[in-house]
């Protein structure tokens, strides 16, 4: 009887520690089922964070975006609104400050012609640095040298140099064949130069040309002649306009010349190494008017010059005039005029730029007076 008694104790115990197993098992996973749960909730509530900060910050670029459209398009208003009542303004004929006004004093054609400027411009139109470099092209049979002119300038700056110049090329040509072969090979060729403003291409109007009729004549070959010094008179007071407001200085280039090296830092360290500003211009080279610096607030007064007298002589013979007749004084021979205003009219040596080619010359038939000059 007493083992029967042990034996059902035993058995009891052994349901009760069965059930109490079964209890915490029940608990246990119960328990790691909601530890899952949390921790599903938790990653849940991690990945919805992720989510509203990639969207916050899509929200944010989404409105730099937006804002950024509306201060373009104020800007793109305001310069349009400009632009009208500038055109308003001319329409109106008001006043209007253009650096070419003073050729319509020369040329009453051109009084009733509006507001003179260049046909073509391509570049940057910059403003504000020390120096423009103006190259007058025309058509020279079937072979050009800008090309290689212009890579010889171009090159031999620094990009310091280039930031602080613009280099001009005036297409003093009514051909539009020749024109549009200007514009195809130099924006394939500089691009650089001219994103960043230190290249322009621009083209006279072929209304600012004068009736060339009445140049002195002689013989066929003698009427092409002067017409065509007389029309490159013009051509180069056409650009020294269009310069003027760019720069402190002005050199005045011709598109079939060579650069020496370091011909931009030996020219401005020639300026700066000058004592007085006295000086009427610098000669940085002697053929014709070539490599001839002048400062930019004169170039108005050498324009009017030329200007009245562009069907007498060539540019380069004007320019000896016109440093005759104010600085030389009356009964004074050149000699000792030039000797006297040496601090006046400077002459830099070794010559900076040289003529392309066996001889010097712009026009087919010219005499050739100036042999190659060679550079080491």
């Amino acid at each position: 009887m007493r083992v029967k008694r042990v034996n059902l104790l035993f058995a009891l115990v052994a349901v009760m520690l069965f059930s109490f197993s079964c209890f915490c098992i029940s608990r246990m996973t119960q328990t790691s089922n909601q530890l899952f749960n949390c921790r599903k909730r938790i990653l849940e509530f991690k990945e919805n964070i992720l989510h509203l900060k990639n969207q916050t910050k899509r929200n944010h670029q989404e409105l730099i975006r937006v804002l950024s459209r509306i201060k373009y398009g104020v800007r793109k208003n305001l310069s349009r609104n400009l632009a009208e009542k500038t055109v308003s303004t001319l329409d109106e004929n008001k006043t209007v400050s253009n650096t070419f006004e003073v050729l319509k004093f020369f040329f009453p054609h051109l009084r009733k012609a509006g507001r003179l400027y260049p046909d073509v411009i391509i570049g940057k139109e910059k403003t504000g640095v020390s120096l423009a470099l103006g190259i007058s092209t025309v058509r020279r049979g079937s072979h050009s040298h800008l090309k290689q002119a212009l890579t010889s300038l171009v090159s031999r700056m620094t990009l310091a140099e280039e930031k602080d110049s613009v280099v001009i090329v005036s297409v003093a040509d009514s051909n539009e064949d020749y024109v549009t072969s200007v514009v195809d090979m130099i924006t394939k060729k500089f691009k650089r130069q001219l994103k960043s403003g230190s290249l322009e291409v621009i083209s006279i109007p072929a209304f600012f040309y004068p009736d060339m009729s009445h140049a002195r004549q002689s013989t066929e070959d003698s009427q092409k002649l002067d017409s065509w010094r007389i029309k490159q008179v013009l051509d180069f007071c056409f650009l020294m306009l269009y310069a003027q407001p760019k720069a402190m200085y002005y050199l005045q280039l011709e598109d079939d010349i060579i650069a020496k090296n370091m011909y931009f830092t030996k020219i401005t360290d020639f300026i700066h190494n000058i004592s007085s500003n006295n000086w009427f211009y610098i000669e940085f080279s002697i053929l014709g008017f070539v490599g001839k610096l002048f400062k930019s607030e004169d170039l108005t007064d050498f324009v009017r010059f030329f200007l009245m007298f562009y069907k007498d002589k060539p540019i380069d013979l004007l320019l000896g005039d016109i440093f005759r007749v104010k600085k030389c004084s009356p009964g004074e021979t050149l000699e000792e005029c030039t000797e006297r205003n040496k601090q006046i009219r400077i002459q830099y040596k070794p010559s900076l730029f040289q003529h392309v080619g066996d001889v010097w010359s712009s026009f087919p038939i010219t005499e050739q007076y100036y042999k190659k000059q060679h550079y080491l």
